[in-house]
């Protein structure tokens, strides 16, 4: 099997792997959506930090990934077989198909061993097996409405419930949710953008130096995956830790009644719509904190994470002819002074 691409080899991007790191150490902040230029290493990013995740325990044979000491409903009722034998397998990584219908996604009745024997079988979906993972779904943009509402709501309550041919089934479906698109080819509804927790703006690199090194390393791991992926290994194994770390200091960090002024005034300031924007900053902060290693969330914290959590729920500004990005940098500058 071809070693994945190393994340710690990726040039540039810093916004795009700040925020992937931060879903990994706090699923609540609901997903990330990463638009942008094509060919700017989107899914690449996030196949390799999926990959380097250390494997997960799930209970032996159940095909909803469940941990042995979670509590959610399972339909096989994995946790009452007797012996209760636990397995390592990898995070899960799903690519879900522009075309997919809802029965793949969601999971559907197993119309082969209902014909052949009578009995109604449940046959999980896309959704089962994204399951304490990641779901990954290039050109959102370009996937039916209807899906993006199902999979968004499914994102926030971690829950799926299919109600079918007489079948009424609720499994865990606790994944990062992580969209990539062109906004050339058309943008996201609004009340839909606004339901992922962080946003990230991709371009193509324009730095000379940083082009000529992207196409070297492709090149190096298109030649020898293997040893390509070696000379990151004690990058890699440094990024695991942080990751780790961070997940362990993540429920101890204090987040200051101070800072959640600051967030409060800065979703005012930008003019920011309802109090998601809030939540999530607060979220994203004290994920910051934690992958640097604080016990406390400051003002660079909320201020780093400002634009992430924030350009995709501003309104169109008639008199304004700057974007989103400019209008949240000029208030963090403004109540963050340097």
């Amino acid at each position: 099997m071809k070693a994945p691409f190393p994340f710690s080899a990726i040039v540039g991007q810093a916004e795009m792997k700040q925020a992937l790191l931060m879903a990994a150490v706090e699923p609540r902040l609901g997903g990330v959506m990463v638009f942008g230029d094509r060919g700017t290493g989107k899914s690449t990013a996030v196949r390799a930090l999926a990959a380097l995740l250390p494997p997960m325990t799930i209970v032996a044979g159940c095909r909803y990934g469940c941990a042995p000491g979670d509590t959610a409903p399972c339909p096989d009722d994995c946790r009452a077989r007797a012996g209760k034998a636990v397995a390592e397998v990898p995070v899960p990584f799903i690519d879900l198909p522009l075309g997919a219908t809802e029965d793949r996604v969601v999971g559907s009745l197993d119309l082969e061993r209902a014909l052949a024997t009578g009995e109604k079988r449940f046959e999980p979906g896309l959704l089962a097996k994204a399951n304490r993972g990641f779901l990954y779904i290039d050109e959102i943009n370009l996937l039916e409405d209807h899906l993006v509402d199902l999979l968004l709501d499914v994102a926030v309550s971690g829950q799926n419930l299919v109600e079918r041919e007489g079948l009424s089934i609720r499994h865990a479906a606790r994944f990062i949710l992580v969209g990539s698109g062109n906004p050339e080819e058309g943008e996201l509804r609004p009340q839909l953008l606004d339901r992922f927790g962080l946003s990230v703006d991709v371009r193509t690199p324009t730095e000379l130096s940083d082009r000529i090194e992207i196409v070297k390393r492709c090149d190096r791991f298109d030649r020898d995956p293997t040893g390509f992926a070696a000379t990151y290994a004690a990058e890699e194994a440094a990024t695991l830790d942080r990751i780790a770390g961070a997940r362990k200091k993540l429920p101890k960090v204090e987040v200051p009644d101070a800072m959640l002024e600051l967030g409060s005034r800065l979703c005012q300031a930008v003019g920011a719509d309802g109090l998601r924007g809030e939540l999530t900053l607060l979220r994203a902060a004290r994920a910051a904190a934690a992958l640097a290693g604080k016990k406390t969330v400051h003002a660079h914290h909320v201020g780093s994470v400002a634009t992430l959590a924030l350009r995709h729920r501003l309104r169109r500004n008639v008199t304004d002819d700057v974007g989103s990005t400019v209008r949240i940098t000029r208030a963090v500058a403004e109540l963050i002074p340097a």
